[in-house]
């Protein structure tokens, strides 16, 4: 495998949209969005995906073939923030990785951890081919260290490879502190809402398999109808596989997915199937995920389908995942890496994926 390693520095942004680099039909620009944001724009012959460098690695939009594959929201640009609330429009970020999830009254921590929004250490990008032909990896790295606390080193990246509409996320977190540390990670994926699109899953749509979350997160107001929905998800699931009404997510639906079977690579997959006969894919590894979480938020100034949140945790708070005895712990040096596949299927791709959950 050859590799070329380029590292950014903040200075290289402007904005002026800039091409850095350009090799068998892969590109990396560099611009500054008027928030003051650096932005790096990765693409190949088919789209592009925008990915905030020096903010979390968060990766701010995708687009394949024409088809925008991130949330609806009222975030034009990303804004200088320092939790995920602030600059709620994004693709995809790591949720992490010492707290995830919604805090409960008792819990110390922001919404989703101190990694979504982490100012980066070190940025860079590596051209090189390997098996699938020529790529583009967004490289970062941050040191999370804390007096009388944790200790840890993070390298998120992000892999495109010239022909393909899927693409590569990965974690690689390390504990660097000489004792062991709490890990809760999720790879947090807001998908676009398309109405009329189907969940394909390789489980039955049943109360057992797909759980809906009955506790009701601080950040949404309940009514009367919103409970009474919770009721009749928690008896039939399968209401929410065609996503058909979407005055059903306002305010948000969350369901947690069990018994996920995998393939001989130890990966499941899902997908979102849109009226077009095209839709957007994940896979990933249960043995590094071992949960999987659905959030679909619809009205007038969000629309998700984060159809599937690969994870280590249930996203109810610290304290609630520590009581489920879902919190991970990290030993003095042990390092873990959490890789997800995932992107655009054209109609061709999306029936040969759809065949592939069949199989599971």
């Amino acid at each position: 495998m050859q590799e070329t390693e380029f590292n950014l520095r903040r200075q290289d942004f402007t904005e002026v949209r800039h091409v850095l680099a350009k090799a068998e039909g892969l590109n990396v620009t560099t611009f500054r969005h008027a928030t003051g944001i650096e932005a790096l724009q990765i693409e190949n012959r088919r789209g592009r995906i925008v990915i905030l460098p020096f903010m979390g690695q968060m990766i701010w939009s995708v687009e394949f073939d024409g088809v925008d594959l991130t949330m609806g929201s009222r975030f034009a640009m990303p804004r200088p923030a320092g939790s995920i609330v602030e600059t709620y429009g994004c693709f995809a970020f790591h949720s992490g990785m010492l707290r995830n999830g919604c805090p409960s009254p008792e819990d110390n921590h922001a919404l989703h951890g101190e990694m979504a929004c982490a100012s980066m250490d070190k940025a860079g990008f590596v051209i090189g081919h390997d098996e699938r032909g020529a790529f583009i990896r967004v490289t970062g790295e941050i040191e999370y260290v804390m007096g009388f606390g944790a200790n840890y080193l993070a390298r998120p990246s992000v892999k495109l490879h010239a022909e393909d509409t899927l693409f590569d996320i990965v974690m690689d977190i390390e504990n660097l502190s000489s004792a062991p540390m709490d890990l809760m990670y999720m790879c947090h994926v807001n998908f676009a809402y398309a109405k009329g699109a189907r969940i394909v899953q390789p489980v039955a749509y049943t109360p057992d398999q797909v759980r809906v979350r009955t506790a009701v997160p601080g950040h949404v107001t309940p009514n009367p109808d919103y409970l009474s929905l919770l009721d009749t998800l928690a008896k039939k699931p399968s209401a929410m596989e065609v996503l058909d009404e979407p005055q059903r997510y306002d305010p948000e639906q969350v369901f947690y997915i069990n018994g996920l079977p995998q393939d001989g690579d130890g990966k499941t997959h899902l997908m979102m199937q849109r009226n077009e006969g095209d839709g957007f894919g994940i896979s990933y590894p249960l043995a590094a995920f071992p949960k999987t979480v659905r959030w679909i938020l619809v009205n007038g100034d969000s629309q998700v389908a984060a159809f599937a949140l690969p994870s280590t945790c249930e996203p109810e708070g610290y304290l609630a995942e520590k009581a489920k005895n879902n919190v991970q712990i990290l030993s003095p040096g042990e390092r873990k890496i959490f890789p997800v596949r995932l992107g655009y299927l054209d109609r061709a791709a999306a029936k040969q994926f759809g065949a592939r959950i069949g199989t599971l």
